[in-house]
């Protein structure tokens, strides 16, 4: 159980003075928002209406359509603008967030070779039925993203891609034939929350074989890190992710270990 007077949790939520915040527009706290949606009618007059009074069953105020347009037959693509009244207490506001160290590449091949001594070892895969293999690429692929290159190309890291459309107990297996520190996967296809379904499965899997040591990291465009704990990852790294930021915790949370560090 939490400390009630330590620096996490409850206590820190205390500690914070009312913030309260509305969406922003022309000028502060005017409440101004942009919605974009689709509802099955053709383009028309009538269509136009029914989007403005779908807004503000939203609680929208203010409401003005400023874009219809034609999306297939009998379906119309809407962008409107308007007023909310809600207001929000950021303060309030507690969201689990993945630490990653602000090492460049080089600093962590440095931690790797002087304080770890051995090769860090990582695969990844998207499984299940997952053909999408841009999120696992970018970061174990050496060309990587956005100019940061991916952990084939850190000398102190051995990275294996078995690419898409592995099976969990496929990935599972040759994680223990490689003796792998971390096991990285990518979930991008989303539809119905097959992405939790399969990321779960494969956690209950891996608890049942006796996986203990090896790091969990699971990623996607819906992933972020309160959804991967809560499906029993150890983090979870949504869009943007960079290799450097994915190999930085990747790192420290085996020196954590090493060391006796939480």
């Amino acid at each position: 159980m939490a400390n009630p007077t330590g620096p996490t949790g409850e206590a820190l939520h205390r500690k914070r003075p009312p913030h309260p915040i509305r969406a922003y527009g022309d000028r502060m706290g005017d409440g101004g928002v942009q919605l974009s949606f689709t509802l099955p009618v053709a383009a028309g007059g009538r269509a136009k209406e029914a989007a403005r009074r779908f807004a503000e069953g939203l609680g929208l105020r203010s409401v003005l359509v400023t874009a219809m347009e034609k999306a297939g037959t009998e379906f119309t693509f809407f962008v409107v603008y308007g007023r909310s009244e809600v207001t929000l207490d950021f303060a309030e506001v507690e969201v689990p967030e993945v630490t990653t160290p602000e090492w460049t590449p080089k600093e962590v091949n440095t931690l790797v070779k002087e304080r770890l001594g051995r090769r860090v070892i990582v695969v990844g895969a998207c499984t299940g039925s997952d053909a999408h293999t841009v999120g696992i690429d970018a970061i174990l692929n050496m060309k990587g993203f956005a100019g940061d290159k991916g952990l084939e190309a850190y000398p102190w890291f051995d990275a294996h891609n078995l690419g898409a459309q592995v099976d969990n107990q496929a990935l599972l297996t040759r994680a223990r034939e490689i003796s792998a520190d971390a096991v990285l996967i990518s979930q991008i296809i989303t539809q119905r929350d097959v992405h939790k379904e399969n990321a779960r499965a494969f956690i209950e899997l891996a608890r049942r074989e006796g996986f203990r040591e090896t790091l969990f990291l699971l990623g996607g465009p819906r992933i972020d890190h309160a959804l991967a704990r809560e499906l029993g990852y150890d983090a979870g790294f949504g869009p943007g992710t960079r290799p450097q930021m994915v190999a930085g915790y990747i790192v420290e949370r085996l020196l954590a270990r090493k060391e006796g560090r939480p």
